[in-house]
């Protein structure tokens, strides 16, 4: 599995939480009885202050399921992180946004890797996990909460610039990491989240 991880002079930089609205897509149940479209929102990662991923309910088209919509790859993917809440920074919030025109399956969790010495990747907390399988259309995104640390002054953390995300089925991107001073990470205490069309309180606080 390739990886990357540059470490910098800092710890978390001060930045803002990623947001945006997600879109989807529905059509009629049958020309005899038509059903009501379904409603939802679409995002990017955005780093507006005080911002937060925007709900969303992006489902694929009508007959399109995690079975019969393609697995997302890096290709069908931007995937960009930010900070969530701080300082301390103790988490960011990854999202993946589908930039390939077309519906795609996002798989498990994101396996993400900040450092060379460490190589083992982040593992995922499993309360996170969807009930369902995200399936997003064009230009639908999912995001993924990621915890860096506890935020303690005594913590043991090393900084990272940049940090690797593999979709599970799909490749491997290369992320920056938010802020001018990147992020601070410890081994000890990090985790990651599952792929998720929302952020839902309760199962996504770790």
């Amino acid at each position: 599995m390739l990886t990357l991880a540059l470490t910098a002079c800092g710890g978390g930089g001060s930045a803002a939480k990623s947001a945006g609205p997600a879109a989807d897509a529905s059509s009629p149940a049958a020309p005899a009885a038509p059903s009501a479209p379904s409603a939802g929102n679409t995002a990017g990662a955005g780093k507006g202050a005080g911002a937060t991923p925007g709900p969303g309910a992006a489902k694929g088209p009508t007959g399109q399921t995690a079975g019969t919509a393609p697995v997302c790859t890096t290709k069908d993917l931007a995937i960009s992180a930010a900070h969530q809440g701080g300082p301390p920074h103790t988490h960011i919030v990854l999202t993946a946004k589908n930039t390939s025109g077309r519906s795609c399956t996002l798989k498990g969790y994101p396996e993400v890797q900040f450092l060379e010495s460490h190589r083992e990747n982040v593992p995922p907390v499993a309360k996170s996990k969807p009930a369902a399988p995200v399936v997003l259309t064009a230009g639908a995104p999912a995001y993924a909460l990621v915890k860096l640390s506890d935020g303690k002054a005594e913590e043991d953390v090393e900084p990272v610039r940049a940090f690797s995300v593999t979709l599970q089925g799909g490749g491997m991107a290369v992320v920056k990491a938010p802020g001018a001073e990147g992020i601070a990470v410890d081994p000890a205490k990090w985790a990651t989240g599952y792929w998720t069309h929302e952020l839902r309180g309760g199962a996504d606080e770790f």
